[in-house]
């Protein structure tokens, strides 16, 4: 979408490259709902997305989320970020979910999850970030 503010304030090649498109942000959850399509140039010969690649989608979502909790103020600095894959993740569209789930000054904790376009949880994620002025300012 050209008016979608995620993806305006994206501008960025690997948003581009993932698909990345905004459908919803509940701010009483704190939850960002994201759509991607991974390409087949992501599938390794094993004919899934490559595990670090499931890892930007995870990282993108829960990202947006905090970037969206805080009205384009704050983006999250990762300090560490574990992933569980689940199923493999195949081309095609991806549901991504990311949600803030205890924000303080100086940490917050953030979570996501990525589903198949039948619903099926493929990942899910945890990162421990630091709450940072988001680059580029407002979105």
């Amino acid at each position: 979408m050209s008016d979608d503010p995620t993806r305006h304030a994206l501008g960025a090649a690997h948003a581009d490259l993932m698909g990345v498109a905004f459908e919803s942000f509940d701010a009483e959850r704190e939850e960002i709902t994201l759509r991607f399509r991974a390409p087949d140039s992501f599938i390794t010969p094993r004919g899934s997305v490559q595990g670090g690649l499931v890892a930007g989608f995870l990282d993108e979502v829960m990202g947006w989320a905090h970037v969206w909790a805080t009205d384009h103020v704050e983006a999250p600095l990762n300090l560490e970020i574990s992933m569980t894959l689940l199923r493999p993740v195949m081309a095609g569209p991806l549901l991504g979910k990311g949600r803030v789930i205890r924000r303080g000054r100086r940490v917050i904790f953030l979570e996501g999850e990525l589903f198949d376009s039948e619903g099926n949880l493929l990942a899910r994620s945890t990162s421990t970030a630091i709450p940072t002025p988001r680059p580029g300012g407002e979105g």
